[in-house]
């Protein structure tokens, strides 16, 4: 099994700061990844403080539990985020989490296997499930998808306005052969694109829209939003890294959202304080420093914003 410890977690020093952890406090890392956040929590944390690691890819806690194999304060369960606020409730931990940090996105080190089929750049099987227990892998899903809805999958997910010239060239294409690996599919979403943009691959957008359709992720996200929210005890955070535009519009909108005064009639007999919602946004949004992005280049996209319950 992998050890090497050296994966940077992007906006450590932020985070640290954003979920200002408490000795004795109980933390969730929704996203585990390699542990680098985790480890960082951890290290504040006095003898009596718990962190609780999320993350649906069987390698990465696998990877967490040989890694802290010592440490009883953390503790992890295999499942997607969005499942979170049950297991804490079984845990009998509702509105007892001080911070929670979700960091969205694929992680590094599943970029940097080609084994796993998420990156353009390298060869590999095209699987792109973040959980590869379960559910239908890229590949399957490119062999069956109608012209219709793959179309809907590149303009939703990635944004790509060449998203119907893309699809057209993956349905022709597997008439011939089965799409089955990174660089062909690749090769097909380049070959599609009468116009390159500079510094940017042409898969990109696609790769993303594929993974993210594969993975469920924006459901995910909404879901693991309201559980972290939830579960908050006053004066907890929640601390959520986002990487592109889909996912922090709707991390910005669930915030800003929770965080406002109700619309209500005018002439209600309401008090001002009634109407005083329990979360407050903490800052606006944090983005990596110049050190950072010199020293992790795959920090330059990420954003963080946070959360507190006030009461």
């Amino acid at each position: 099994m992998e050890t090497d410890f050296s994966h940077q977690p992007v906006l450590l020093n932020e985070v640290l700061e954003a979920l200002n952890v408490k000795q004795n406090g109980i933390y969730v890392d929704a996203t585990f990844g390699r542990g680098g956040h985790s480890g960082a929590i951890l290290s504040r944390l006095g003898r009596e403080g718990r962190l609780i690691a999320f993350d649906q890819d069987p390698e990465a806690i696998a990877y967490g539990r040989e890694r802290f194999a010592d440490d009883s304060r953390i503790e992890f369960e295999h499942c997607n985020f969005s499942e979170m606020g049950s297991v804490i409730v079984k845990r009998g931990l509702g509105n007892r989490i001080d911070g929670v940090l979700m960091d969205l996105g694929v992680s590094s080190p599943q970029l940097d296997d080609a084994g796993r089929g998420f990156s353009f750049l390298k060869l590999g099987p095209l699987d792109m499930r973040m959980n590869t227990e379960q559910g239908e892998s890229a590949m399957q899903w490119l062999a069956r998808v109608d012209l219709r809805d793959l179309i809907l999958v590149l303009k939703r997910y990635g944004e790509e306005k060449f998203a119907r010239r893309i699809a057209t060239a993956i349905v022709e294409t597997r008439k011939e052969q089965v799409i089955d690996n990174t660089a062909m599919l690749a090769s097909i979403i380049s070959d599609a694109i009468p116009v390159k943009e500079k510094h940017k691959h042409p898969a990109t957008r696609s790769f993303q829209a594929i993974r993210m359709y594969i993975n469920q992720e924006l459901p995910s996200i909404e879901s693991g939003l309201q559980a972290a929210a939830s579960m908050l005890a006053v004066g907890g955070r929640l601390a959520v890294i986002s990487f592109h535009s889909l996912e922090d519009r709707m991390v910005k909108r669930f915030m800003r959202d929770i965080s406002s005064r109700a619309k209500l009639p005018p002439g209600l007999p309401i008090m001002e304080k009634d109407e005083d919602p329990p979360f407050r946004l903490v800052g606006k949004s944090w983005i990596a420093s110049a050190d950072e992005l010199a020293a992790n280049p795959r920090s330059r996209s990420a954003r963080l914003r946070v959360l507190e319950r006030v009461r």
